[in-house]
């Protein structure tokens, strides 16, 4: 078992909204998210010289991630690194899988050239309850197991999402079905902390009941409501070529203590 007092002191994350934290929100409207969760984990046994920073922006593709994030948290040499990029990428029609393989593999070289700890994330199956399953659950299984063999080339820490059937529960999902609940940053940041040998909350890791099966009609009057409060503007974001996160910047653009 790692120990985070001697071997984390500091630790970014990279990323897109699955990082930034979206939908788990603090009392003053800004987002916490699992990364938050573990830093203060970790904060916890490092003492107060352990510094964070999160780097992740929402609506990011890889190659942004990658052009923007990467450089600078390479630079900081932290001893920890999260990347989790190409969620948003699947969803495009521009999509391209040997590309992004390719360079998946040379951005976790590069991470893991300073020395780093490295983090990766076979993401969960969040296409159960949205359109275009059939389109888009293959890219995130190439996606998936693109980060299996990578992490496994490159020493990386893998955290295997996709094998606990409990995100399949839709109470570990925002009501956009794309972001993950409070519940849902929890159960994560249990695998993480799990993943690296350090033991957490156990209330992090305890899931919600299902929620009783709703009428047909309710469902799909349900599924309507999703599609004009969720969908309708996610499909006029790609028709004018904007991003959800045009206007937002890195909530912790710099490596810091963590302020209670």
């Amino acid at each position: 078992m790692r120990e985070a007092r001697v071997r984390w002191r500091s630790f970014v994350a990279v990323g897109d909204s699955f990082t930034e934290g979206m939908d788990d929100a603090y009392p003053d409207g800004t987002f916490r998210g699992w990364a938050d969760l573990v830093a203060t984990r970790l904060a916890a046994d490092a003492g107060p010289d352990f510094r964070y920073a999160n780097l992740a922006i929402r609506g990011r593709l890889f190659p942004s991630v990658v052009a923007e994030q990467v450089p600078s948290a390479v630079a900081m040499k932290p001893d920890l690194i999260s990347f989790a990029a190409g969620g948003n990428d699947v969803l495009r029609r521009t999509f391209d899988p040997d590309t992004l393989v390719a360079r998946f593999d040379e951005v976790v070289r590069q991470l893991r050239s300073g020395g780093a700890d490295v983090l990766l994330f076979r993401f969960a199956d969040v296409m159960a309850r949205l359109p275009g399953q059939r389109l888009v659950a293959p890219r995130v299984q190439l996606l998936n197991q693109a980060v299996g063999e990578t992490a496994e080339r490159h020493g990386a820490i893998m955290v295997d999402l996709y094998a606990d059937d409990t995100f399949l529960n839709p109470m570990l999902w925002s009501t956009d079905r794309l972001h993950l609940s409070p519940a849902g940053h929890r159960r994560v940041a249990g695998q993480v902390l799990n993943a690296l040998g350090v033991g957490c909350d156990e209330e992090w890791l305890m899931v919600p009941p299902h929620p009783a099966p709703s009428p047909w009609l309710a469902a799909r009057a349900a599924d309507l409501r999703w599609a004009g409060q969720h969908l309708a503007p996610w499909v006029k974001r790609r028709l004018t070529g904007r991003s959800s996160g045009d206007t937002v910047t890195a909530k912790r653009p710099q490596l810091g203590p963590l302020v209670d």
